[in-house]
């Protein structure tokens, strides 16, 4: 046992020391937090920026079936998302040894995270036959994306 002083000040935590796949999951619980802002649109995948605070953004992602990214990476950002409802696929691309392209498919349901940093290619669809919800953090610099294409016998390489 532990003897904590009594002039010991417990001091806040900082959001960004959190691991985002935790700060994902907390935001996709808390649904009050980005339930408003919930929209599907048939020609696009949605998307809205719930918060950018203490070095990071969080966006909501809305994905009727058939929607989908392209193959791309988030340049120097790191994160992760989380599936909140629905279904979603992950592939991601890379270079093996040798040169050779690689993919590798995650099939993700509800309470599912992904992480992801700087040159981490992937796509991210939705399969399934029902809409899907996801929420994404992002660190170290905005959302943007960087497209890729795959080349098969070289792996991913940058549009």
């Amino acid at each position: 046992m532990f003897a904590v002083p009594d002039n010991t000040l417990l001091r806040p935590e900082n959001p960004a020391l959190r691991h985002p796949v935790r700060v994902a999951l907390e935001v996709a619980a808390d649904r009050d937090r980005w339930g408003g802002l919930l929209r599907y649109d048939p020609d696009e995948r949605f998307s809205a920026l719930v918060s950018r605070e203490d070095g990071q953004e969080i966006w909501l992602l809305g994905w009727l079936p058939g929607q989908h990214t392209d193959l791309h990476d988030h340049v120097f950002a790191t994160g992760a998302f989380t599936v909140v409802s629905g279904r979603l696929t992950e592939t991601v691309a890379r270079r093996a040894p040798g040169g050779r392209a690689v993919t590798e498919v995650h099939a993700l349901a509800a309470g599912q995270s992904r992480v992801f940093g700087p040159g981490y290619v992937h796509e991210v669809r939705n399969d399934g036959p029902d809409p899907a919800i996801s929420i994404h953090v992002y660190r170290d610099g905005p959302r943007d994306m960087r497209p890729y294409h795959l080349d098969p016998l070289g792996g991913p390489i940058r549009d």
